[in-house]
């Protein structure tokens, strides 16, 4: 090969060369992103290329989004789209945007389990944060079989979950998200929390009955372990419970703010006024203060307890039903100067 031809091979060579090193360039040097600060795309089971593109479109730099729509026509990544939630970085490279949506890179987020009263209402809540729809949890947790692979059934299901914070994946699945409850449920009754329980000669899924039955009546953190000793006593000496949070829960209505004497023949085996002994399960997911209430329960001799005049949100307590008339006449009368009904 003589000069002249090799001047001619040279030269598309070290623009193929040049371009190629653009193209690299280009693609690890480039942001994709257009913000200041980290965003996150959600990309679901029905997404195709075209909606991901939507979805990743506002927060695109015009570089950005045209550098990986490239990448994206030139690989098989519409043929195999990764669900998941995905953060995007200010200083996120386009190639490594791609990278970490092909292999399905995803990001955790932060799930809190809340004290939810119904588990339709914690449903709701969780399909609001989690891929899954919230009518897919809440059929699992009004299964019977399913409630029962998990050692629970349709009543006492709420005792499974403790109200905590957990890593987790937005895309994880209905199935996936029971099993991780279960675990944490598992690892929060350690050895000290079950030998505490079995002392009272409670199970845990009772113990978190209690604790639900306590959060309910009393916000005071302080007061409820001495709320826990007189539910524990009533129970001890086979006394029906007769507290009113159960009645709102027969009845359906959490915004009633008095009880009246009709309401306490409400036809339901959470009615522990009609009931002896604990409800069938808890009647919220109980707070692990409340549990812990139940378990560190101050030892009294009280068995009867109303709420105090003042509306601190504490309670008289008494030893003798004649006490408790009184304290309950007290109590009466304050809640008809306020026109309360």
């Amino acid at each position: 090969m003589d000069k002249h031809q090799a001047k001619y091979y040279l030269i598309p060579a070290a623009t193929c060369l040049i371009g190629l090193l653009f193209l690299v360039f280009y693609y690890t040097c480039t942001a994709f992103s257009a913000k200041t600060e980290t965003a996150y795309v959600y990309i679901d089971n029905d997404d195709n290329a075209d909606s991901v593109f939507t979805k990743l479109g506002p927060i695109a730099s015009s570089h950005g989004i045209t550098g990986l729509r490239t990448l994206i026509r030139h690989c098989d990544y519409h043929e195999n789209i990764l669900s998941g939630r995905y953060a995007i970085e200010p200083d996120l490279r386009i190639i490594s945007l791609f990278r970490r949506l092909k292999n399905g890179q995803q990001s955790p987020l932060m799930l809190t389990i809340p004290e939810s009263r119904t588990m339709s209402r914690l449903a709701a809540i969780l399909g609001k944060k989690l891929m899954v729809d919230s009518a897919a949890i809440a059929q699992v947790l009004t299964d019977s079989i399913y409630c029962h692979k998990l050692g629970y059934d349709v009543y006492s299901i709420p005792a499974m979950f403790v109200p905590n914070t957990y890593e987790v994946y937005w895309n994880i699945s209905v199935d996936k998200l029971m099993e991780r409850m279960k675990t944490e449920h598992d690892a929060f009754w350690n050895k000290s929390r079950r030998q505490k329980a079995d002392a009272l000669g409670l199970t845990p899924e009772e113990v978190c009955t209690v604790a639900s039955i306590i959060d309910e009546e009393t916000a005071n953190t302080e007061e409820k372990p001495m709320i826990a000793g007189m539910y524990l006593n009533r129970l001890k000496e086979g006394m029906p419970l007769q507290a009113d949070p159960t009645v709102k829960f027969a009845i359906g209505d959490f915004s009633l703010r008095r009880i009246y004497r009709n309401m306490l023949t409400t036809n339901s085996p959470y009615n522990t006024y009609m009931n002896e002994g604990l409800p069938p399960g808890p009647i919220k997911i109980a707070s692990v203060k409340g549990i812990d209430a139940v378990l560190n329960r101050v030892p009294h001799d009280y068995l009867y307890m109303c709420a105090k005049e003042d509306f601190s949100g504490t309670h008289n307590f008494a030893r003798t039903y004649s006490e408790h008339l009184a304290n309950a006449a007290r109590y009466a009368k304050a809640l008809n100067e306020r026109g309360i009904k």
